[in-house]
Formats: structure tokens, C-alpha cells, sequence
């Protein structure tokens, strides 16, 4: 029962403060039936009335005109009034007869006003009745939760006593048991998310002054938790190297191979200042001051050069990137700029100017892989990226992509975005056929969406089928807005945005209309778009690169940071596991060594103990 603690009466009626009391109140089925009975009643009473009302009318209706006047015509004058006489009599029974009724109408009327007045003072009755139940039992209520939490917590109690009697193992096991079934649970309508993956200290808090004797004798506990968090440590590892003297021998133990020659950083220190530079886009300069608050003073350049050094150790993975990405049938490609600091002769803004850097990413994979050409946003560098490629390319409308596919000899087909044709159209809203192109546009995304292949059973090979079943009759119908647009040249000028909007549509057309002839194309480019969000963070907040070489090792580190954000992996472990992996590795290991250690096979090395 729903709670209707808070109300007050006003008048003879009960006002309820809880709008949840008012609700539950309204629809209270006994207040319901009530209702009913007072509109069939006032149903009953209207009905009569208006029966009383005709009968008042015929009562003064001119009757018998047609046959007074006959009479008169064709009779004598004593007749006449025996007729007159005749009928005012009939007259005067229909009357008294009419007023009977109209007295036990009156009399039923009154009936019935009596009976609603009853009802109503049942309803209010009720209402006081319901009122005072639910007092009751919200009391009620009250006093059991009372009770549930004393006795929780002294079965809270018993389970820590039993916890201690329990081996380590049998601890550990029933916590992974008790995690599971949380996760299994989901958020079930918590308040909060309590982070049980996280390292867990608990401690016991006890009223000041209390003796080990007073704490058993009524022990009512409530958890309060409060999250610490720690600031990064440092720690100085100092190995102590020792040679021993066997059999006449010396031997001596072997240090620790570092990522870097001649070098005392672990990899997990690259690791910190790589994660923070390129997946959370810190300059350098923000890094080493905030390593410094920290307690570890890290000179500037002694940073950039254990980036430089790490990129340049990280060549062959780079390589190994670029040739997997490119063996996905299926990749999205994209450019954006960053400002990369130059000499003055290149620049044309105080010694900046506007660098591209391309990406391209593996869809079935989920690689990403970015390349820099001295800052050229020339067609020149995208098609000798692709010239060997084989597969479908995803992109945006640029000229230099639908001239991959036209110089791939049919190798290449290209799909075009969606979103891209369809965000200037955003910009006209309130033109019936803007919001008509953009009604059909939202429509494929709704039936797309009806759908999610990997859940329920939903396989590629049925996606497939259920585009090709709804998506030719909405590209029918858009094709035909954006041609009925492009030949309203008074209305749309070829100046105009509208004419501009239709055109860019049309003019990807077909890029558009070879979406649905596979399941797993996407409709949009949105997933690289955001993959390149990380460039633009660091272009505002890092401001430039400070040279060519510099952008080109940032394509190093975006590549990996990216690849590892589409597997879900953790930057800066999987950084800390490879740097000291590859020191182990001899110099000469050929390329394809490392694809195994690319984010989508890379497993941690496990730990010698």
C-alpha cells in the first residue's frame, strides 16, 4: 500500500500533501464505484426533467386548430360550444392527469437528491477510513523496517564472526562468489555504483572512550564508506648486484633489462608520461609540473626525449599497424589538422602552420592507424596509402577518397556518410523539405536501430535481409525530395544552401545506396570522427607540435592509444607490459614478430613471482 501519511482536512473533505497519495486516492476503487453511481443517478434526474419539460410544452400547444376551424365553418353555434365544452373537459382531465405526474416526478426527483447526498457522505466516510488505514500502516511499515535493520545487523554480526572462523580461501572464494552475483544483478536500482573491483580497507569506528567490554554489550552497526585517493607514487628501485665466487668461477647476476639503453626508467614510467600526453592530451610541460607535485622533479626535455626514443622503438610495431589495418576488408578514413611549430620561411603564422594527419581504422579489427606527410592534405598521400589496397573504404565526401576507388581498377568500393549529407539540412530546420529529408534520413536510423547484430540471436546474414526490405522505399522517397529540390531553381538557387545541401546528397548517392548491400556497413563515418576527437583535444590544449618529427611520433602513440581504447584495454598496463617485453626481444626481429603484440592479440605477459 502506497503511503498517504501527510494530509489534512479542509471543509468535509480530506486534502492529501503526497501527490503519490493524491494519485492513489483518486484511484481507489471503492471511490470509483462511487463515481459511477452518482453519474448513473444524475443521468436519471437530467432524463426526467427533460420529461417534465415536453409535457409542460404539449400541455400549451394549439391543438385542434385545424378541426375548431372546420366546425365553424360547417356547424351551428350550439354545437360549437357542446364541442368546446367537450374538449375543455378533456383538457382539464389531461391536466389534472399531468400534474399527478409531474407531482410524483417531482417526488422521484427529490428521491434521488437524497440518495446522492447519501452517497456522497458514503464517499467521504470512505475517504476518512482509507485516510486512517493508511496512517496505519505506514506506521506499521515504519516499525518493521526498524526491526529488519536490528536484525540485520545482528546477523551481520554473526556472518563476521563466521567470516573469521573461515580459511583465506574460503574467504576469497565467497568473495568472487558474492562479486558475480552483484555483476549478474546489474544496478538493480542502486544509488550508487560502489566500485567492488576496488582495493577495499576496512576499519571499525567506536565511540570515544569505550572499553572492549561496553563494545559486546549492544553493538548496532552502519557502513559510512569514503573514497581516498592516493596521488601517483614514485618509487626508487635500487638492485644490489651481486657476483659470487663458484668452483674457482665468478658469476654474477644479470640486472633487469630496461626499455631503453643506458637508461634507469622502467616502462611503467614511459608508460605514465605517454598515456598522459596522448590519450588525455597534457602538454608536456602540464606533465612535468604535475609530476613534480608529486614528488618527482622530471626535467622537460629529459620527457620529450624518452618519448622520441620510445617512438623510435616502437618502429616495427608501427609498421606491423599499418599492414594489419590495411588487410581489414572494410576501413573508415578521415584527416584532421594540428598547428606544428616550423621555421619561418614554411609558415605563414608566426612560425605555425596547419599540419594534416590522416587516420585510417580497421572496422572488423578494430585497429586504428595515423600517418603523417609533412603536414600535406594532397590526394597525393591517400592514394599512395591505398594504392595497394583491396576491400571497402568508408569516408566524407572528399575528392581524394572517391579517387581511390576510381583508380582501384574496381577494387575499392567506397560507401559515403550519412550524417555528413544530412548535417547542413540541420541547419534549415522549419523548411518542409529540409524536415522532410531530414524525417526519411531519421527514419533509416529508427529502423536500424530496431535491431543490434551479437544480440538475441541477430546474425550479419539477417541484417542484411531486413535492410533489404526497408531501406529501398525510404531511399526511393529521398532521392525523389532531393531531386524535386535540385530542379526548383527559382525557389533554390544554385547559390543557395538548400541547392548546395541537395547537390552534395546526390553527388554521394551511390555511395549511400551501396550501405544496405551488406549487413555489417555502417551508415555513418561517427566512429572515426570520434577516434579523432583526440587529436583535436591535444591541438587545444597542447597548442602545436613542436616539428614534423614530433607530429609523426604523436601518430605512433595515437595509434596505439586509439586501437587499445576500441578493445577496451588499459593504456597504460598494456604500454608498461610491451616496453619491457620488446627490451627482451634482439635487434633484427622482423615485422611480423610484433603483430602479435598489437591490442587486439596482446595478452599480459604474467608475472614471474
Amino acid at each position: 500500500m502506497n503511503d498517504c501519511r501527510t494530509g489534512h482536512y479542509v471543509g468535509s473533505k480530506v486534502v492529501l500533501k503526497s501527490r503519490t497519495a493524491q494519485k492513489n486516492f483518486q484511484n481507489h476503487p471503492s471511490r470509483i464505484i462511487a463515481k459511477r453511481m452518482l453519474k448513473g443517478l444524475k443521468i436519471t434526474h437530467n432524463t426526467l426533467c427533460v420529461n417534465v419539460l415536453n409535457l409542460h410544452i404539449r400541455i400549451k400547444m394549439p391543438i385542434f386548430v385545424y378541426e375548431v376551424k372546420h366546425f365553424v365553418l360547417n356547424m351551428g353555434k350550439d354545437m360549437i360550444i357542446k364541442m368546446l365544452q367537450s374538449q375543455l373537459e378533456a383538457a382539464n382531465a389531461a391536466n389534472i392527469q399531468l400534474s399527478m405526474t409531474i407531482s410524483n416526478l417531482n417526488a422521484t426527483v427529490s428521491e434521488l437528491r437524497a440518495t446522492m447526498k447519501g452517497m456522497e457522505q458514503t464517499i467521504s466516510d470512505l475517504e476518512t477510513l482509507l485516510k486512517n488505514r493508511d496512517d496505519s500502516l505506514s506506521k506499521a511499515k515504519s516499525q518493521m523496517r526498524g526491526l529488519s535493520k536490528m536484525v540485520e545487523n545482528k546477523s551481520e554480526s554473526q556472518k563476521t564472526a563466521q567470516a573469521e572462523s573461515k580459511t583465506e580461501e574460503e574467504q576469497k572464494a565467497e568473495g568472487e562468489r558474492k562479486a558475480a552475483e552483484r555483476k549478474a544483478r546489474g544496478n538493480n536500482g542502486a544509488k550508487r555504483d560502489m566500485h567492488f573491483e576496488m582495493k577495499t580497507v576496512e576499519k571499525d569506528v567506536y565511540p570515544d572512550g569505550v572499553t572492549d567490554g561496553q563494545k559486546s554489550a549492544f553493538d548496532k552497526v552502519r557502513d559510512v564508506t569514503r573514497y581516498i585517493m592516493i596521488p601517483p607514487q614514485f618509487i626508487k628501485e635500487v638492485l644490489h648486484i651481486h657476483t659470487i665466487k663458484s668452483e674457482g668461477s665468478l658469476i654474477s647476476a644479470k640486472a633487469p633489462l630496461a626499455p631503453l639503453q643506458n637508461s634507469s626508467f622502467d616502462g611503467s614510467f614511459i608508460a605514465g608520461i605517454a598515456q598522459l600526453r596522448y590519450l588525455y592530451s597534457m602538454p608536456v610541460e602540464r606533465i612535468v609540473n604535475y609530476f613534480s607535485e608529486n614528488g618527482f622533479n622530471l626535467d622537460k626535455q629529459t620527457a620529450h626525449g624518452l618519448l622520441k626514443k620510445t617512438a623510435g622503438m616502437f618502429e616495427n610495431l608501427y609498421r606491423a599497424m599499418q599492414s594489419a589495418v590495411k588487410e581489414d576488408k572494410y576501413i573508415c578514413a578521415d584527416e584532421t589538422y594540428h598547428k606544428i611549430l616550423v621555421d619561418a620561411d614554411e609558415s605563414s603564422d608566426k612560425g605555425t602552420r596547419k599540419g594534416y594527419i590522416w587516420v585510417i581504422m580497421a572496422r572488423h579489427l578494430e585497429l586504428t592507424y595515423f600517418f603523417y606527410d609533412n603536414g600535406s592534405r594532397s590526394e597525393e598521400v591517400i592514394l599512395n596509402e591505398l594504392k595497394s589496397y583491396s576491400g571497402t573504404i568508408q569516408s566524407d565526401g572528399l575528392k581524394a577518397y572517391k579517387k581511390v576507388e576510381a583508380m582501384s581498377e574496381g577494387k575499392v568500393k567506397r560507401l559515403a556518410c550519412l550524417q555528413h549529407c544530412k548535417r547542413d539540412f540541420l541547419d534549415m530546420k522549419g523548411n518542409p523539405d529540409a524536415d522532410r529529408i531530414l524525417e526519411l534520413c531519421n527514419e533509416i536510423c529508427r529502423k536500424e536501430h530496431v535491431h543490434k547484430i551479437g544480440e538475441k540471436g541477430w546474425t550479419v546474414e539477417d541484417n542484411l535481409k531486413w535492410r533489404q526490405k526497408f531501406a529501398p522505399p525510404i531511399l526511393k522517397k529521398l532521392k525523389k525530395t532531393l531531386l524535386k529540390v535540385q530542379a526548383q531553381a527559382d525557389k533554390y538557387p544554385p547559390t543557395s544552401q538548400m541547392h548546395k545541401a541537395a547537390n552534395y546528397f546526390l553527388n554521394e548517392w551511390s555511395g549511400i545506396e551501396a550501405i544496405p548491400t551488406a549487413g555489417d556497413y555502417s551508415w555513418d563515418n561517427n566512429q572515426i570522427e570520434r577516434i579523432n576527437r583526440y587529436v583535436s583535444l591535444s591541438r587545444k590544449n597542447s597548442l602545436f607540435f613542436g616539428s614534423h618529427a614530433g607530429a609523426e611520433r604523436g601518430c605512433i602513440f595515437y595509434s596505439l592509444a586509439c586501437s587499445c581504447r576500441l578493445h577496451h584495454i588499459n593504456f597504460f598496463e598494456y604500454l608498461s607490459d610491451i616496453l619491457n617485453r620488446m627490451s627482451e626481444m634482439p635487434n633484427g626481429t622482423p615485422v611480423e614478430a610484433f603483430r602479435n603484440l598489437l591490442p587486439d592479440k596482446w595478452t599480459k605477459k604474467e608475472q614471474s613471482k
